[in-house]
């Protein structure tokens, strides 16, 4: 969806930046902290963000210098305020657009807010998430005392590990696999000697003065229990903004991209499109079940390349019959096995029972597991704990084994099926204990 990582010029500096397809208007995303724009776009976490705000028109992340893909900076040479304004005017010629939204959170709606103020002909509008206009207040107010230094001691000592981001947005769902997937961010995004490094810039901020100059329509958007900006901050930048609008909502988050979303996109849609977006809730209930083959590398050597892939497309003919009979929803293939979600749990063991039964007249065997919990709908793919589970599930099975979770079984009690308790296991990166099950007859 996103172009290639692209180089504007601001002065000396290379601003890295990328993409979405163009749309009906330009929103630049202007970097909180510390980014990477080749892996922000992708992170798992925001990719329901990222779609809807696709839907508004073209999406543009890019990286300040001395983070990311954009140019280092030295301790002699930090970045000014008016440098990082400087980039979103970078970034907006390269690319030859000529205004764009400005969304900007917390810190970043500093350098946002002075290119609003500069260039009022090229800022269509300022969203402002969780902003800030005085760094020191707010955080005294709203961490029992905790000062910026502390907090970035804090924040610099596990920087790399991704565990920070859980800490500032609670609400955001969490598991191993989000948390590495933070990790990547924050390593390819910035080092921890240069996050300390670029920390003074970011807790010096101060544009009070500046905000009566913005004369731009704005839109300021506040969690009402964040415990990093509280909302009595956003509401000052809003009150000292001519004509700015001030929303406030449940939540405490810091960052308005990663779950829940979706009602603060509704509010930015609607300033920006003067209509408020449907945004269809992209979680569903399913059972997943996870196929493959028992030994397949052995196998394939065994039979040789040829007839290893006439075997597998006997065993996908097989498969996707069984899921034709059974009505579930093949999602994705991974060599020798399968990923499908059913919307009945009953149908959905029964399915996998009839594919172990009948691939063994191929000469082969599998496994089978199975789990039952809330997905998230990404396009044509599925994601979430729930899957994550399903995949630990089916790896603890054995040949012609159908596994289920306790949460699985206990949704069919009374169906005939009949099942056998394996025991208690920890699945990587899924808190405490989990009872498992194998079907033994049905």
């Amino acid at each position: 969806m996103f172009s290639e990582t692209r180089y504007a010029m601001n002065g000396d500096l290379r601003v890295a930046y990328c993409a979405s397809p163009r749309g009906a208007r330009d929103i630049v995303f202007v970097p909180m902290w510390f980014n990477c724009c080749e892996i922000l776009p992708t992170l798992p976490a925001i990719q329901g963000w990222v779609e809807a705000m696709t839907s508004l028109g073209r999406l543009i992340f890019f990286d300040q210098p001395g983070t990311g893909a954009s140019d280092p900076v030295s301790a002699g040479a930090l970045p000014t305020l008016e440098q990082w304004a400087d980039s979103i005017t970078a970034v907006l010629d390269d690319l030859g657009s000529r205004e764009a939204v400005l969304v900007a959170s917390n810190a970043a709606f500093a350098p946002a807010a002075l290119f609003a103020a500069s260039h009022p002909s090229r800022t269509t509008a300022l969203v402002g998430l969780e902003v800030y206009a005085d760094p020191t207040s707010p955080m005294a107010e709203s961490t029992d005392g905790l000062t910026p230094e502390k907090f970035f001691d804090a924040m610099i000592a596990v920087w790399g590990t991704g565990e920070f981001e859980h800490v500032l947005n609670p609400d955001m769902p969490w598991n191993e696999e989000i948390r590495a997937t933070w990790a990547r961010f924050e390593r390819l995004s910035a080092s921890p000697r240069t996050v300390a490094l670029m920390m003074p810039v970011v807790s010096e901020l101060d544009i009070r003065a500046l905000l009566p100059t913005v004369r731009v329509p704005t839109l300021v958007v506040q969690y009402m229990n964040d415990s990093f900006v509280p909302p009595a901050s956003g509401k000052y930048v809003a009150d000292h903004i001519p004509g700015a609008k001030y929303v406030e909502l449940s939540g405490r988050n810091l960052y308005h991209i990663v779950e829940p979303w979706r009602e603060s996109f509704q509010h930015v849609a609607e300033f920006l499109t003067g209509e408020r977006a449907d945004v269809a809730d992209d979680r569903v209930l399913a059972t997943v079940l996870f196929t493959d083959i028992v030994d397949s590398t052995h196998r394939a050597a065994e039979i040789g390349d040829r007839d290893w892939h006439a075997l597998l497309d006997a065993h996908d003919a097989v498969i996707r019959s069984q899921l034709a009979r059974f009505r579930g929803r093949e999602v994705n293939t991974s060599g020798d096995g399968f990923l499908a979600m059913f919307d009945g749990p009953q149908r959905a063991i029964r399915c996998a029972m009839a594919i172990r039964d009948a691939v063994q007249s191929l000469g082969i065997e599998v496994r089978a597991g199975l789990h039952t919990g809330e997905c998230e709908v990404r396009g044509d793919d599925i994601g979430g704990i729930a899957v994550h589970i399903g995949a630990r599930v089916s790896a603890l099975a054995g040949p012609n084994e159908v596994l289920v979770s306790s949460t699985l079984r206990d949704l069919v009690i009374g169906s005939g099926l009949e099942f056998e308790e394996r025991g208690a296991y920890e699945l990587k990166g899924v808190p405490g204990e989990w009872r498992l099950f194998f079907v033994a007859s049905a």
